[in-house]
């Protein structure tokens, strides 16, 4: 289990580690969690586990997509963070379905913005979500994100586009 780098009321976030791999297979199993990512589920446990151990970003950049744990029973309830594509940085998040509709998703995301603005001293962060995923983009717009215009996730075009300013 790695250690926690930043908490919010009820969350703990921490770098994925190889421990998460089963978690992660079974993320990724659910047709629901990856309906509007692009992402093909993980054909097993052990592929999970080296999409952990080749995943590059916390050393590459210094952030990357963190496991989200609940503080009051160390239950994972899936990831949210930072990533770096195409030179922009860029937040997403993927949650269990049991912890849907529990404002966890906008809590992950808020903290997620707040650590990139004020320990990593970003200035700008992105997020993309398809216009079919409704919860998604209220969640950026809860968390104070701007609608900017569509592109593509992915390889999926039509994506609403969002951006947050540090100032």
């Amino acid at each position: 289990m790695s250690e926690v780098l930043f908490e919010s009321e009820r969350l703990a976030f921490r770098e994925l580690s190889p421990d998460d791999a089963a978690a992660l297979y079974r993320l990724n199993a659910d047709p629901e969690v990856i309906r509007y990512t692009g992402d093909p589920p993980f054909s097993s446990e052990e592929e999970a586990r080296t999409f952990v151990l080749g995943y590059d970003r916390y050393r590459k950049h210094g952030y990357g997509r963190w496991g989200v744990v609940n503080r009051l029973d160390d239950d994972f309830l899936g990831w949210c963070g930072l990533n770096n594509i195409d030179g922009e940085v860029d937040l997403g998040y993927r949650f269990f379905r049991s912890a849907w509709g529990q404002g966890f998703a906008t809590e992950a995301a808020r903290a997620c913005i707040e650590y990139g603005f004020g320990t990593l001293g970003l200035s700008r962060i992105i997020a993309r979500a398809l216009p079919e995923n409704i919860a998604s983009w209220k969640v950026l717009e809860k968390v104070g994100m701007r609608f900017t215009g569509f592109g593509s996730c992915k390889g999926l075009e039509g994506a609403k586009i969002y951006e947050i300013l540090r100032d």
